[in-house]
């Protein structure tokens, strides 16, 4: 059975059950598996599997304490009759490249893919361990992660949720997502802040021994739908297996063949993804990852210095404004042997003087990733472009990636065929898209959604078409010193 770990070396081994239900290590370290399993199934046997198939195999292949029929009972629930598309995740060719499209869910953006799914995980990890409290799932977001995790847990029996996100720090559409909800055991509060303080003050409640020590009075356990829990990650390993599988049935790679993997960053989590099935024995290539104006992944992956001390600026490509990715410490862990002393002293560095710099060692496994950016104006201008060459219409996110991508190729001269993670509907950016487009400015981004439907004859997101008149239930702005407080309020 394959147990899991903390990447700081701290507590005993956990089945995937107990990791999922617990999401945060109490050293304050990520769970990792003791072992990354290989491919369940031969290379060639996936282009004849459907999208649910390819995820039951390969996250049954982790999580290997639970059976085969509640792996395959919590994948139906997530995917089937959930997606705007009969293929969950459609790859398409465009131009000289593909676009796997992560974001056909119900809240349209690729964090459907793991959060449709996380909440049949967590359910079935509660019987399997004998939890009968409430868990409640905490959470900080940069836009997407809070919306599909409170979709995914609303009304959710032995849980609630409760949504983080920074004020003025997410697009309009994503706020007013998270505002609608509906759900008896969902809150969600904006903080004065950027992410990265409310993923600190996420982390700092989660490490706040005192807390736990209340909540367990009331029977109340905290968990994560963030990227930092394990069954969030594992289910996006599945799509890039998908996307290998598609390009081999449609001719493009022969089986075997590499292929290159093109990711928008933020917290790290979705590339790590892709490092996984690299490492399960999908033929990756380059892991090119794409940062916005935010460009910390990109200095870090050329240099081996990892910097927050630079300024935090606000993009048209939101959910990527982060400077501290938090998923990025599993990849630091493999890289140095599973080395927990040298991680450890690593995240202290990173705590106390906000920078760290890495070993040779695991600056030679950087070597499989390209690190590049996209300022606001280049993604506007690649929108355009792309829509204009190839009549395909990119959100702010996918377009950063585009852009690294041409960089990348015009740098390496490197064509090995490749998949862009696009990462949300171009409707959640109505604005910006719209603007990219060349389409007149709109009273506000709800008339740029119906702007963008007459322009390109695209259907607005079922999720988004009547957004503008649902009810907003959840107003509360706070100060992220009170995050703490909060949750406790919340939890009486």
């Amino acid at each position: 059975m394959i147990t899991y770990h903390s990447t700081r070396g701290g507590g005993s081994a956990l089945s995937s059950a107990a990791a999922i239900i617990q999401g945060l290590a109490a050293d304050k370290g990520l769970f990792v598996p003791d072992t990354i399993p290989a491919l369940p199934l031969p290379l060639a046997a996936f282009s004849d599997l459907s999208y649910q198939e390819v995820a039951e195999a390969i996250i049954g292949a982790f999580f290997t304490d639970f059976s085969k029929e509640e792996i395959s009972s919590c994948v139906h629930a997530a995917y089937d009759g959930r997606f705007a598309t009969d293929e969950i995740v459609p790859v398409r060719a465009v131009g000289n490249t593909h676009v796997m499209e992560l974001y056909h869910g119900p809240t349209s953006a690729f964090k459907d893919m793991a959060l449709s799914i996380l909440p049949h995980l967590m359910t079935t990890a509660r019987k399997k361990c004998g939890e009968t409290g409430t868990i409640c799932i905490l959470t900080a977001t940069s836009g997407d992660t809070g919306k599909a995790a409170l979709e995914g847990f609303a009304d959710v029996a032995g849980t609630e949720i409760i949504v983080f996100f920074p004020n003025a720090g997410v697009s309009p559409v994503q706020q007013r997502q998270m505002q609608t909800q509906e759900g008896a055991n969902t809150h969600v509060f904006a903080i004065k802040g950027n992410f990265d303080d409310a993923q600190r003050g996420v982390k700092a409640i989660f490490n706040d021994p005192e807390l736990a020590a209340r909540l367990a009075q009331a029977d109340i356990k905290l968990s994560s739908a963030n990227s930092i829990n394990i069954g969030r990650l594992v289910p996006q390993v599945a799509y890039y297996v998908y996307a290998y599988s598609r390009l081999v049935k449609d001719g493009s790679l022969a089986c075997g063949e590499p292929m290159n993997a093109v990711v928008p960053t933020g917290n790290f989590g979705n590339i790590l993804a892709a490092w996984y099935a690299g490492r399960m024995g999908v033929p990756i290539g380059k892991l090119i990852c794409a940062s916005n104006a935010n460009r910390v992944l990109t200095d870090f992956l050329r240099t081996g210095v990892y910097d927050t001390h630079r300024p935090f600026h606000l993009t048209n490509s939101p959910s990527m404004d982060i400077l501290v990715s938090s998923n990025l410490e599993r990849l630091l862990y493999a890289l140095a042997g599973d080395d927990a002393e040298e991680i450890r002293s690593l995240m202290a560095a990173l705590d106390q003087s906000g920078r760290y710099e890495v070993s040779a060692a695991i600056r030679d496994g950087l070597s499989s990733f390209y690190g590049g950016f996209a300022d606001p104006q280049e993604t506007l201008d690649t929108i355009g472009q792309v829509f204009r060459t190839h009549g395909y219409l990119l959100d702010t996110h996918t377009a950063v990636a585009w852009k690294v991508y041409e960089d990348y190729v015009r740098e390496t001269g490197d064509e090995t065929p490749a998949v862009i993670a696009s990462t949300a509907s171009p409707f959640k950016f109505s604005g910006d898209v719209a603007k990219a487009i060349g389409l007149a400015a709109a009273a506000d981004e709800f008339a740029d959604l119906r702007a963008l439907t007459a322009a390109t004859g695209l259907p607005v997101p079922t999720g988004l078409a009547d957004l503008e008149t649902k009810p907003l239930r959840h107003t509360g702005i706070i100060e992220k010193s009170d995050m703490a407080a909060t949750v406790e309020e919340v939890l009486k």
